[in-house]
Parts: C-alpha cells; sequence; structure tokens
C-alpha cells in the first residue's frame, strides 16, 4: 500500500504541469541577460564565444606570448579568466553601459617596484615589454611591448609591495581579430 502510494506520487511528480509546458519569457531586467525559467533566472555569459577568442588572439599579440588562453570565468558568468598555462593571472570584465562594448583587463602582481619589469618578462617570456613612467606619480607606470602601449600599472599599496596592471579593451581594438 505504501509502495503504490509513492509510485502514484512520482508518477504525478513526472507529469508536466502547465506551468512548466510554456515557453520562458525573455527577463526585463538591464542588468541579466537571460530568460526566466520557471520562477527562476539562466542567465547568460556577458562575454560570447566570439569575444573570446578575439580577446585571446588580442592579449597573445599584446603580451608575445602564445600561450595565454581567454574562457569564461568559472567563478563569475559575468567575467572571463585569463589563464597562463594552468594559472588564472588575470580577468576581463565587460563594460557596456554607454552603449559601446569594451573590456577592462585586470591582473594583480605581487610584487615590488623593484623586480616588476622582469617579473612580467620572465612571466610572459618577452623581452620586449617594458616600463616608462608616467608623469610625476610614482605610483602609476605604463607597461609598452615594444614601441605600442598596452597598459597602466598602479599601486595597491603605499610601500608598493603590490600592483594592478589594467588594460582597456576597446571593441575597435579586436576588429583586427
Amino acid at each position: 500500500m505504501i509502495r503504490r502510494r509513492w509510485i502514484e506520487t512520482q508518477a504525478q511528480r513526472s507529469e508536466p504541469r502547465e506551468a512548466e509546458t510554456k515557453s520562458p519569457e525573455p527577463c526585463g531586467r538591464r542588468r541579466f541577460r537571460g530568460t526566466a525559467c520557471l520562477g527562476f533566472l539562466r542567465r547568460e555569459s556577458a562575454v560570447n564565444k566570439t569575444e573570446l577568442r578575439k580577446l585571446q588572439a588580442f592579449l597573445r599579440k599584446s603580451f608575445g606570448n602564445e600561450g595565454v588562453l581567454v574562457g569564461l570565468d568559472p567563478k563569475d558568468e559575468d567575467a572571463a579568466a585569463v589563464r597562463l598555462g594552468e594559472r588564472q593571472i588575470a580577468k576581463i570584465t565587460v563594460d557596456d553601459e554607454d552603449g559601446d562594448r569594451s573590456f577592462a583587463f585586470a591582473m594583480k602582481i605581487p610584487v615590488g617596484r623593484e623586480v616588476l619589469q622582469s617579473y612580467l618578462q620572465k612571466l610572459f617570456e618577452n623581452e620586449r615589454l617594458t616600463l616608462a613612467a608616467r608623469g610625476r606619480k610614482g605610483d602609476f607606470v605604463e607597461l609598452n611591448s615594444g614601441e605600442d602601449f598596452l597598459g597602466v600599472i598602479s599601486a595597491d599599496d603605499a610601500r608598493g609591495s603590490s600592483y594592478t596592471l589594467q588594460i582597456a579593451i576597446l571593441d575597435i581594438d579586436l576588429d583586427e581579430f
């Protein structure tokens, strides 16, 4: 008797309800891109596969290292993870607030100013990466690859024991890829 009730209950649960047979409707929230599904939101990634491929090609050319990989960040659906070998070295976030799509590359660098350039050259296996002073401020430097400007490196703390590399990547920068 108990087994029969359990079987009937399971059969009732497996029958589709009216709400489940309706197709999901688009979500009206601007922040979330995706569709509303049975009371919860299934989100899509902010970065599509084509953009990931273009970002990877751009960063490989910029850093001069074919080992740079760009993929979806498993911890953050709105970002891409930049890997060098097995190690995640940076994160890329999307900015499409102004109607223009751009990407913000951010990489934490856990070394002091005196070894910053050699650290980046060894990490990316590229001797063309150089640092240049940026104006009068001592806590900012520019990262260049040969003659090309890549981004800005700023100190995270007053002692200068760690830094962050920031690169703004515009959608027009990715057109050639």
